[in-house]
């Protein structure tokens, strides 16, 4: 993937993110790492269950949770809303998951999850500031095995550039997590072990072409679309970074693709073809309050979705048919 496609195809998406007016101033998985990033959120009862058939008192909340694509841990209430007849609207509380996407490195354990009662927006960044440290010694494992298979320099040193940078990104969503209510999450990262070219060129197509390149297109869309100032202020410095990021990404695999045999090649693209099936099937699945999605300036799971069928078709035709 050259420099003269990825840019050209992320300014055209980047259009389409509704510009923010007001200022009132989130990639297959490895080692311990797992495939979503939940967070327990309130919804109305849905009209409808999944079978077709209409909610009443008695509903479980799972029912419930099931028809709105969330999982348990769930909960029934009466919310502080009233409906038309006056009356206080039920509630339902269950685990949903959102986007959160970036280069997550081989044997991460931690989740960036925080504290039950943290406020959603505090726990959202919280969630992207652990990703963004999690990148850092994604990227300086990444120069290393670079170097240790021959990789050209300029390669290697991009890699150790891009680790640089994850630091100062971290900084930034760990600023707006404690902004809003949430502490920096801890991160724990099993000790790295040896690996083949073939297996980096697996991760590198996963977590790079196919997870951070979607990253860094969320990225660019954040830094218009956030109603508040600080996130735009904050994401308009990182996109261009995340930019550089997926372009190496993508540099990389054509340096790895050359080196390896016809079935390790398809090997390499069988995973990302699988890559852009499983972000896909997230970004459908995600779910943001309202009021998080505008303050944030993350797409809705329906653009979000949209955006990588999108990505997907300028980048690997044919992945999503």
């Amino acid at each position: 993937m050259s420099r003269g496609k990825l840019r050209p195809v992320f300014k055209r998406l980047w259009l389409l993110a509704p510009v923010a007016t007001l200022g009132v101033g989130c990639s297959s998985t490895w080692g311990c790492d797992s495939d979503n990033y939940t967070q327990q959120q309130t919804f109305r009862v849905p009209p409808t269950l999944s079978d077709g058939g209409v909610p009443t008192q008695d509903t479980p909340c799972e029912e419930l949770c099931e028809a709105l694509g969330a999982t348990t841990p769930c909960s029934r209430f009466m919310g502080p809303e009233a409906g038309e007849d006056g009356g206080l609207l039920e509630k339902v509380k269950c685990e949903a998951p959102f986007l959160c996407e970036g280069r997550r490195p081989e044997g991460l354990c931690s989740d960036g999850a925080v504290a039950t009662g943290t406020p959603a927006l505090g726990a959202l960044f919280a969630r992207m500031a652990h990703l963004e440290a999690a990148s850092v010694p994604a990227f300086e494992r990444l120069a290393d095995e670079l170097a240790a298979h021959g990789a050209p320099e300029r390669l290697v040193r991009a890699a150790r550039r891009a680790a640089k940078d994850e630091v100062r990104h971290a900084s930034a969503m760990e600023s707006l997590a404690q902004r809003h209510g949430a502490p920096m999450p801890e991160l724990t990262v099993a000790p790295f072990q040896p690996r083949t070219l073939v297996a980096l060129a697996i991760e590198n197509a996963v977590e790079g072409c196919v997870r951070e390149t979607f990253g860094a297109l969320l990225a660019g869309w954040q830094a218009r679309s956030a109603e508040d100032a600080q996130v735009r202020e904050s994401l308009a410095t990182i996109a261009p970074d995340e930019l550089r990021h997926a372009e190496l990404s993508w540099a990389i695999d054509a340096w790895a693709l050359e080196q390896l045999s016809p079935e390790a090649r398809e090997r390499v693209e069988a995973a990302r073809r699988e890559a852009w099936r499983e972000l896909e099937q997230d970004a459908a699945s995600s779910h943001l309050p309202e009021a998080v999605a505008r303050v944030s300036g993350l797409p809705s799971a329906e653009v979000a979705r949209g955006l990588v069928r999108e990505l997907a078709l300028e980048l690997m035709p044919g992945a999503l048919a």
